[in-house]
């Protein structure tokens, strides 16, 4: 469809959305995600669907922005520090996993009948992961801080470092001239791009470290929030565009921009004034992979690509796999990884056109190994939801925690998140004898490195809780997050250990009536403390008198208490009068 003027640029625009709001909420209501709808889209409006789009090329330029955007809020959360600590798995796990992977994709390569030289530009292309959907994917079940999200990401930042060698390889790698002056000029040019990329990267650190702060200070204080969003912007579009004049890559230079600004004070404004951006344009860079994906050259070709793909993605997971194995992974995680990290990358296609322009491949193993390298990212939310149904839940790991046992002391507290470790503080400061039991692993070691013992338990077991002292306990706190949970535990606590003092945190005011019926001794709602506070707050704002503001907020504590009551009672109707007034507190309610 051709539409001329800057209507059919508007039309394409239109289009671009419709697609994403279509495809991506229905996906997802399907359980396939979001990425797979993104590339399903792409796929229908592309060039080799409806033809909607001629260029997916060119949406694929201006998308990787998306993929530049993201690693800078990555580096935003990577202090110096953090980043630092994770040196073995970025040079030692990632080196291991790239070397391994590699070497065997070459041997896949040679044995389909290609050239040494071709089989391994197309097995560093494979080998380069998808740093935008193995990201995505991690995002979207939570897994980017935990300890085998930060693995994966570690092994992605060293695969990011890694085109930078490679596209000098593929360089090193093209046909010259045989006469020994066009050698030294090649050899020449080479040590300058080296030399120009060194300069790059010691500038944008030299920018970073005692430019960035200054210039956001200065911006601050002249209260234009939009010229804070344009700074943001230019910051990350600066640094890639910098790293790319250096001959490196973009989204390693927005990367380094964000690890430099990660304990800055402007930290997070920079990442909400962000957000959007890279939300949306990674979304585009997907569609614009779907795009790309040539199904007449599928047709084509479709026994060596179909071939080609189940190779080398079987082949990278098993690698992967024994990797991860090697550097004493569990299992499920090595499996997660390996499923994960299975397919190409973006980079794929930067090296694919480098080692096209140098002669080192012809068009017509470019056109088959990016089909390959695409297919392999459309494959990847499918595997990752196959092993997800298919194998058992993950049960966390055990280690350097204890279970609850034979525990004997004044106070038991169940659940030891946010709220549990600020309710025990006071117990603390007295020195009573208290008992902790948690049932989420990381947070009992997270506890552990602040020096509180917190034993595992799952505190809806009987069994469990008497071996964590409840028939000895003089008070039971129940803090855990669950509603559900919170429902169950104080129903079996009030039932096997009357003797025990129950005070239960609760979620709602529902469950505050529930609980009450119960015959708790005491129960607070998690919110209803520091919203009070802050209504106390907003009264003094307004210049009202301390005293006249404690009154006003103890009335609005009292009201509060007869409308429970009411609602205990039964009386719906009186409760929802008293809201507005419309009965004085005291007053007879039927």
């Amino acid at each position: 469809m051709a539409v001329e003027g800057s209507a059919g640029d508007l039309v394409k625009v239109v289009t671009l959305l419709a697609a994403a709001v279509v495809a991506v909420p229905l996906f997802k209501k399907l359980g396939l995600g979001s990425v797979l709808g993104y590339l399903a889209a792409g796929l229908v409006i592309g060039p080799f669907g409806l033809g909607l789009f001629s260029d997916p090329q060119t949406i694929l330029h201006t998308a990787e922005l998306g993929v530049v955007m993201f690693l800078f809020v990555i580096g935003l959360e990577m202090r110096p520090s953090h980043l630092w600590s994770l040196r073995r798995e970025i040079f030692g796990l990632g080196s291991l996993q790239v070397v391994v992977c590699g070497l065997l994709l070459t041997g896949v390569g040679m044995a389909f009948g290609f050239s040494p030289a071709v089989s391994f530009v197309s097995a560093m292309g494979f080998v380069l992961t998808s740093t935008a959907i193995v990201m995505q994917l991690l995002g979207e079940r939570g897994d980017v801080a935990a300890p085998r999200g930060q693995k994966i990401v570690a092994v992605l930042l060293f695969e990011d470092l890694l085109i930078v060698p490679l596209l000098a390889l593929i360089a090193f790698m093209a046909p010259v001239d045989a006469t020994q002056a066009a050698a030294q000029g090649a050899a020449a040019s080479r040590w300058a791009t080296i030399g120009i990329a060194a300069g790059a990267l010691a500038a944008l650190v030299v920018a970073g470290i005692w430019l960035l702060n200054p210039l956001f200070r200065v911006l601050a204080n002249s209260k234009a929030r939009e010229v804070m969003t344009a700074a943001a912007l230019l910051v990350v579009l600066g640094a890639a565009l910098l790293m790319q004049l250096g001959g490196l890559s973009m989204a390693m230079g927005a990367f380094l921009a964000g690890v430099l600004l990660s304990e800055s004070t402007f930290r997070h404004q920079l990442e909400a004034d962000i957000e959007p951006f890279r939300g949306l344009l990674l979304g585009l860079f997907f569609l614009g992979v779907g795009m790309s994906l040539d199904l007449p050259v599928v047709a084509r070709n479709w026994q060596l690509i179909a071939a080609g793909v189940m190779a080398l993605m079987v082949t990278k997971a098993l690698c992967i796999y024994v990797v991860a194995r090697l550097a004493k992974s569990s299992h499920a995680d090595a499996l997660d990884r390996a499923v994960l990290m299975a397919q190409g990358g973006e980079f794929a296609f930067v090296l694919f056109a480098a080692a096209l322009a140098a002669r080192v491949i012809d068009p017509t193993v470019n056109a088959n190994m990016t089909a390959i390298v695409v297919l392999s990212m459309a494959l990847t939310p499918l595997a990752v939801i196959a092993l997800r149904r298919l194998t058992p839940p993950r049960v966390a790991s055990m280690e350097g925690v204890e279970a609850a046992h034979d525990l004997a002391n004044q106070i038991l507290v169940i659940g030891f998140g946010r709220f549990g470790q600020i309710a025990a503080q006071g117990v603390f400061i007295r020195g009573c004898q208290i008992s902790i039991i948690e049932s989420s692993t990381d947070s009992i070691r997270m506890a552990a490195d602040y020096g509180f013992k917190v034993y595992y338990g799952d505190g809806s077991r009987v069994d469990v809780l008497r071996a964590a002292g409840a028939d000895k306990a003089r008070v039971i706190m129940v803090c855990v997050d669950d509603g559900d949970m919170i429902s169950r535990i104080a129903g079996l606590v009030k039932h096997e250990f009357p003797q025990a003092r129950l005070l239960v945190r609760t979620k709602t005011r529902q469950q505050s009536l529930e609980m009450r019926r119960l015959g708790v001794d005491f129960e607070v709602r998690e919110t209803f403390e520091s919203a009070m506070l802050l209504g106390d707050a907003a009264l003094r704002a307004l210049d009202l008198d301390p005293a006249q503001a404690a009154t006003t907020s103890e009335e609005a504590r009292r009201l509060d208490a007869e409308r429970l009551a009411l609602e205990l009672a039964g009386d719906l109707d009186a409760s929802k009068r008293l809201i507005h007034g419309n009965i004085e507190p005291g007053q007879s309610r039927h």
